[in-house]
Order: C-alpha cells, then structure tokens, then sequence
C-alpha cells in the first residue's frame, strides 16, 4: 500500500491573527531560541544587579552613553536584515516558479504526445506516463541529495544507476525514447521540433535548482550578521538599564527574539527544496505531475 506523502509547506489562513499569535509549530523560532532566552535573562539580570546593586553606577555615567552608538547600529542592522531576507525569499520564490514551470511543461509535454502518437501505441503512451512523472520524483529527491527508488515507476526493463545523475538518466530516457519514435516514422521532424522546448526544459529547470541549492549566501555576510546581532544584543544591558532597571531583562530577550527570528527564516526558506516547515511542498507538486499527466495518457 502506498504511503501518503508528507506535505513539507505549511497551510494556514493568512486573515486568522489571533490564531497566529498563540500558535506553535515546529518552525516557531521561539522553539529554537528558548535557550538564548533563558541565557539573555539570566545575563541581564546579571548586569543589572552588578550596574544597581553591587557596583551602584550613577545614572549619568558614561556607560549610559553607549545607547547613543544602539540607536545608530539599530538602523544599520535593519537595513541588514531586510536586505538578508529579501535575497531569501527570491531565491524561494524562483525555486517556485521553476517547479510551477516543470508542472507546465509535464502537461504540455503530455497533451502533444497524446495528441501526436497513434492511438495504436499503448506502449509508448504507457512509457510517457510513468517516466514524465519520475523525473519530478527524481529532481525533488537529488535537491536533497537522496535516491528513493520506491517512489519512481520505472518500466519493464529499465534500471537507474544511483551512483549517477538520476534526473539526466530519467530526461535522457525520455528523449532517447522521443527519438526512437521519429527513427520508426511515429513521429515526423515537425513534431519533433514541436515537443523539444519540452523536454529540454527539464534539465534546464533542475539546472536551475541545483544552481540555488548549492549557491548560498556568502559565509562572510551570514557570519557578520550573526556576530553584529550577538554583540548587539549582548551590550543593550550595559546602557539601557539605568532607564528601565529590571525590565531590561524581557527588553533584551524581545529585540534578541526579533532580530535572530529574521535571520532563522532567512535561512531555512534560502534552501527552499528540503524538508523544513515553510520549503516548497515539490512532494505534493511530484504527485499532482504524476496525476495529471495519468489523466492525460
């Protein structure tokens, strides 16, 4: 019995804002940096008791001058991070529409050769409308860098080889097969100029993804922001506590919680093919192509 894919996108009513304020799920970012929050606290409980209490600073110290030097990094850091998750969500949003793209060209693949191959040969048809689909199944698993044979229906015969490119294998089947059919006059050359957009867009669409998953966002940059954001929030204390005494604590944790959740969804939506809460759902995508490609053939 075949097993129900697991939908790796999240689905939610994006108007229901009650809903999201008291939700959690396993993508929450307060999940991930509960530690930090913890660790924030008892750290700027620390300062503040050493600042008030032990050491008794007078409030028009020098130290209180350092929010001076925050309330210029602060726009720094914003201008930063807009500019971090704005290149996160591109690269999320191409990967996107090269998927929707290989939605498109399966279909349109599928009703030219449906429309174009005589109705005599069921074997064909039958050979196009499993290996369509599995070079969908094929590209989703090789973005994360698995091989998962129990998902393709491969025909009587053919075999891949998991050591190798397995989307070139699967499109190399398709169009070795395409050119099998015009050798034995099934296919004229007109069809076969007709169809070809198609079944180059295949490699070219998992050019294109491989080109964003293996092309992050250079180690310097995410490096900087990580430390710009841990020495800001970490020196927040040193100054602000003579205004807000105690409350500094859940101040610090907050602007920490706000600045380090920008980078973590930065970071899990850059990759968007693998198995995150918030990447592309390619395994309902892969079934879809498998579907409507049947209904087609």
């Amino acid at each position: 019995m075949r097993k129900s894919l697991k939908k790796n996108m999240i689905d939610y009513n994006p108007k229901a804002w009650f809903t999201f304020i008291f939700r959690f799920h396993k993508a929450d970012t307060v999940r991930k940096l509960f530690p930090m929050f913890i660790a924030l606290s008892a750290y700027s409980a620390l300062i503040a008791f050493l600042e008030l209490e032990l050491l008794r600073i007078s409030p028009n110290s020098d130290l209180k001058q350092i929010t001076l030097i925050h309330s210029l990094l602060g726009f720094v850091i914003s201008l930063l991070l807009v500019f971090r998750t704005n290149t996160a969500y591109d690269r999320w949003w191409e990967g996107r529409k090269l998927w929707g793209g290989l939605v498109n060209n399966s279909r349109n693949l599928s009703l030219k050769l449906a429309a174009m191959l005589p109705a005599s040969n069921t074997a064909s048809r039958e050979y196009f409308r499993l290996m369509i689909p599995n070079f969908a199944f094929s590209l989703k698993n090789h973005l994360r860098n698995k091989f998962v044979v129990e998902e393709l229906q491969l025909p009587a015969g053919i075999q891949l080889q998991a050591d190798k490119h397995i989307p070139n294998q699967v499109a190399g089947l398709i169009m070795a097969h395409v050119h099998e059919l015009y050798r034995q006059g099934q296919l004229s050359g007109e069809q076969l100029i007709t169809i070809n957009a198609e079944l180059q867009s295949f490699t070219d669409i998992s050019g294109a993804c491989e080109r964003i998953r293996n092309t992050p966002i250079p180690f310097s940059y995410s490096v900087f922001i990580k430390k710009f954001i841990f020495f800001f929030v970490m020196t927040l204390p040193l100054g602000y506590v003579f205004t807000l005494h105690y409350l500094i604590i859940p101040v610090v944790v907050f602007i920490f919680y706000v600045l380090a959740s920008l980078e973590l969804i930065a970071e899990e939506i850059e990759d968007p093919f693998g198995l995150d809460a918030n990447d592309l759902p390619t395994d309902t995508i892969s079934a879809n192509i498998r579907k409507h490609v049947a209904e087609i053939l």
